[in-house]
């Protein structure tokens, strides 16, 4: 679990309430859920327009990687691929066979297939470097419906303002209904900047850089699958991979 995150947004959150606070202000008056309504909606619907529903069904599912994000060890990574090109060293690539089913399905195990299969060196590289292309395409892909969320309820917010305005020019005979309509206007506008600025933008740039760390991750298993297909010492392996870590 990524505590840093649930802090962050903790801390956020806290900032906004306590300084309403200690300014004097009404805590509830943050709670507009006329304000809420055409914040939160108005940039849901107009994300959904933009993206195609695949692409905003797995932006959805990447929230969960801000809490717990995918794990990744390049160490672990350099210490197996040097282990495998000992053993190809020794007893040759047909020996890595049996490394199959003991490796976790995806990228490593594909790249590993291919190479007990006997495919060229560069074969390889083409194949894994589409790989990781479509790969990093379509988790960033995924991860802009955030970054647009983020451009989408600032403005938002400012329609919500101009809409409690309007509230307000139509009512100004009535002084019992101003007070709601401005509420509605400032409140508004505190969402959509807000929201932008602590949560939706914060989560696309966290998701950019833990789809970045998935991709280097596969670039440095591609890189010693390559070494080992050429036949490279396992030290000189270790020690470019080592590069990665730095």
């Amino acid at each position: 679990m990524d505590k840093l995150s649930i802090l962050g947004l903790a801390l956020a959150a806290g900032a906004i309430v306590g300084g309403q606070w200690l300014g004097g202000g009404n805590i509830a008056s943050l709670l507009q859920v006329t304000a809420g309504l055409i914040v939160l909606g108005g940039t849901i619907g107009a994300v959904m327009l933009q993206n195609p529903l695949p692409t905003f069904i797995a932006g959805l599912k990447l929230t969960r990687w801000i809490v717990h994000p995918p794990r990744v060890d390049h160490a672990a990574g350099i210490r197996r691929i040097v282990d495998w090109a000992q053993i190809a060293r020794r007893e040759g690539i047909l020996a890595l066979e049996n490394r199959i089913p003991t490796t976790e399905r995806g990228f490593m195990r594909n790249g590993l297939q291919m190479l007990v299969d006997g495919f060229e060196p560069e074969r390889i590289r083409e194949a894994l470097e589409v790989e990781i292309a479509a790969y990093e395409e379509r988790h960033r892909a995924a991860a802009r419906i955030w970054e647009a969320a983020g451009g989408y309820a600032p403005t938002l917010g400012i329609l919500g303002a101009v809409l409690g305005l309007i509230h307000v020019m139509e009512n100004l005979t009535d002084p019992s209904k101003l007070g709601g309509g401005i509420a509605v206007a400032f409140v508004a506008t505190v969402y959509g900047v807000g929201a932008a600025n602590l949560v939706l933008l914060p989560i696309a740039n966290k998701l950019k850089v833990l789809i970045e760390a998935q991709v280097v991750h596969r670039e440095l298993i591609l890189d010693g699958l390559l070494g080992i297909a050429l036949g490279e010492n396992p030290k000189l392996i270790e020690a470019r991979l080592g590069g990665y870590l730095a």
